[in-house]
C-alpha cells in the first residue's frame, strides 16, 4: 500500500490500526474481488505492462449484454482511471488527454479537491458536431479546473479535407505551439474505438466519418483507433489517407510517452484493445471484468 500511494509504511500502518480500532474497516476480500486481482496479475504479467486494473462489479457469474449493464461496466472503468490518476499526478506534470465518453466518465469522478500544479493539453483536434461534454477541448478545460492546472488547447479541428490544408494549418503559431508539448507529455489519458468484428467506435458514425470513409478504413483493416489514429492488428497505424488528414499526435510520439493509460469497456473491444497492447501503445491498462478476461 506505501508503495501504491506512495507513503511512508508507518503512515499506513498507522492509519490502518486506527481505522481497526474505531470499526471504520475490516479486511474482507470477497470472491469478486479475488477474481479480479489474479487477472490483474495475468494480464499484466502476459502483456508486461506497469499496472492493470480491474474494475470489479460484472464478472463470470454475472454476466448481462443490456445497455444498462453496458453503461454500468463503462462507469467502473471511469471510477477506477479517475482513483488512478489522482494516485499517480504530480506536480510540474504534463499530461494529454483525448476525447471519448468514458474520459468524460472519468472526469465525474475526480475529487475536485485533490490539487496538482499540472499542465493539462489536448493530444488531437476537435470532432465537427462532437458532443460538447464528450470533445476533448471540454474535458481538458474540466481536468485543468478540477485540479487547477494549466491547459493548452488545439483550436483547429481533427479532420481535415485535404494533406495541404493539415500542413497550413500546423504552421500556425498557435498550433504549432500546443503540438511542440507532445513530446514533453508524461501521462496520456485515452479510450480506444473498435473497428472488428463490429464497428462499434463512435468515429463511425456519418456525422464523423462518412460511408466511403469507413468503408476505406475497413478495406485497410483497421482494427481500433487510439488518439484518431487507426491500427492495424500488430498496433501499427493503417497507411490511409486519413493519416495525412489528422491533426493529432503521431503513434511514433505517443509511443514516447512514459505512461499511457488506455480506460476501456465492453468486450467488443477486445481485439482494438490487444492490437494496441501489440503497438506498445499501453502502460496501465483499466479494463471491466468483462472484457479483462476476454
Amino acid at each position: 500500500i506505501a508503495a501504491e500511494l506512495k507513503v511512508s509504511i508507518t503512515t499506513v500502518s498507522r492509519l490502518l490500526t486506527k481505522a481497526k480500532e474505531d470499526k471504520i474497516i475490516e479486511f474482507v476480500i470477497r470472491d469478486p474481488y479475488i477474481e479480479c486481482i489474479h487477472l490483474e496479475e495475468q494480464l499484466k504479467e502476459r502483456y508486461h505492462l506497469k499496472d492493470v486494473v480491474i474494475a470489479p462489479g460484472i464478472t463470470s457469474q454475472n454476466t448481462s449484454d443490456s445497455l444498462g449493464a453496458a453503461e454500468n461496466e463503462k462507469k467502473l472503468v471511469a471510477l477506477e482511471g479517475a482513483r488512478y490518476l489522482q494516485r499517480i499526478i504530480r506536480d510540474n506534470d504534463i499530461l494529454g488527454v483525448t476525447w471519448g465518453s468514458t474520459v468524460f466518465q472519468m472526469i465525474n469522478y475526480l475529487n475536485p479537491a485533490q490539487k496538482a500544479n499540472t499542465t493539462f493539453v489536448t493530444l488531437h483536434g476537435s470532432l465537427s458536431n462532437c458532443v460538447t461534454e464528450w470533445d476533448v477541448r471540454t474535458l481538458v478545460s474540466r481536468m485543468a479546473k478540477a485540479f487547477s492546472g494549466r491547459k493548452y488547447i488545439l483550436l483547429t479541428d481533427t479532420l481535415m479535407n485535404s494533406a495541404e490544408t493539415v500542413k497550413m494549418l500546423k504552421k500556425e503559431k498557435s498550433i504549432s505551439q500546443v503540438m511542440d508539448m507532445f513530446d514533453k507529455v508524461d501521462i496520456a489519458i485515452n479510450g480506444i474505438g473498435a473497428f472488428y468484428p463490429k464497428v462499434t467506435s463512435i468515429l463511425a458514425k456519418p456525422y464523423y466519418l462518412s460511408p466511403d470513409e469507413v468503408a476505406m478504413l475497413k478495406e485497410h483493416h483497421v482494427i481500433g483507433d487510439v488518439a484518431l489514429r487507426f491500427l492495424d492488428k500488430e498496433g501499427n497505424e493503417c497507411d490511409t489517407e486519413l493519416k495525412e488528414r489528422t491533426i493529432s499526435i503521431s503513434l511514433e510520439q505517443f509511443r514516447k510517452i512514459p505512461v499511457k493509460v488506455t480506460l476501456a469497456s465492453g468486450e467488443e473491444k477486445a481485439h482494438a484493445v490487444l492490437a494496441a497492447l501489440k503497438g506498445g501503445l499501453i502502460d496501465v491498462l483499466i479494463v471491466d471484468y468483462r472484457l479483462g478476461e476476454t
